[in-house]
């Protein structure tokens, strides 16, 4: 395998090498050491990665799982990889539907006038961070969960005793009419990198501890072609990450918006 410029090409080996240590058949899950990605690679005779978070991060959000591992997962269920605790992880077996995010295909995207500040996509650093800003100046939180929510906080960094470190891309707060009160941890990805049901678990037991009197409606983010933005709404059922609700917007010049489809999205909330 010719090695990639960053240097991953040794991932698989590594991580390979970890699981067959412990996925033992009928095994549904197991914890290992950041340290024996180490043994690993010297047990291989390969280089040790400079950077053995990345390691992890690699397989959760950029590529699917080697396929020795992928393929040892009964019909129905896949592999992911969950922090454990400090310098732990563990992987454990859910369900196909639990084990990524990725948008549908077959969703109307929904023209949103662009309110996005000129200078602000000017300069924007990286796919995360321009989604991020699209998301907060053009209120599309408020408009996809229905509430009035505000930005409280950008890459909360914090440490969830069962999980070791997290870092939750922003933390939005919010009410509805009614008046009760939410807090809403935003995932979300551009580029190549992928979304996680494993982040959006971390982000909802970070919530739970630090904002327990709040309702907690995760949601998470994608950049897709032709510049829309896929919003899902996400919650747990049976230990596993499901979609509540996921729309696609587009952001777009005022005059995109004809009276015509001004029409059709006013049938459409009253329908």
């Amino acid at each position: 395998m010719a090695e990639r410029k960053d240097g991953s090409a040794q991932y698989v080996p590594i991580l390979t090498h970890v699981f067959r240590k412990y996925g033992k058949k009928r095994c549904t899950e197991f914890e290992f050491h950041r340290d024996e990605l180490v043994e690993a690679a010297e047990t291989l005779g390969i280089p040790r990665p400079d950077n053995l978070g990345d390691i992890i991060y690699s397989f959760r959000y950029r590529r699917a799982l080697p396929r020795d591992i992928a393929d040892t997962a009964p019909q129905g269920k896949a592999w992911i990889i969950e922090g454990a605790g400090r310098s732990r992880y563990r992987f454990r077996l859910v369900g196909t539907a639990g084990a990524k995010i990725s948008p549908r295909d077959d969703i109307a995207a929904i023209k949103i006038p662009d309110a996005t500040p000129e200078i602000i996509a000017a300069y924007a650093l990286g796919d995360e961070q321009a989604l991020l800003a699209r998301v907060r100046y053009n209120r599309l939180i408020d408009i996809f969960l229905g509430i009035t929510a505000y930005s409280l906080q950008n890459h909360l960094r914090t440490s969830v005793r069962s999980m070791g470190q997290i870092e939750i891309d922003e933390v939005y707060v919010g009410l509805n009419r009614h008046g009760a009160h939410f807090v809403v941890p935003v995932q979300a990805k551009g580029g190549s990198d992928r979304l996680s049901p494993v982040q959006t678990m971390q982000d909802l037991e970070c919530c739970k501890i630090r904002f327990p009197d709040l309702v907690c409606r995760p949601v998470s983010a994608q950049f897709m072609t032709g510049d829309v933005i896929a919003l899902f709404e996400l919650t747990v059922e049976d230990e596993q990450i499901m979609v509540v609700e996921e729309r696609h917007y587009r952001l777009v010049p005022r005059s995109e918006i004809d009276a015509e489809t001004k029409r059709q999205y006013a049938s459409r909330s009253l329908g």
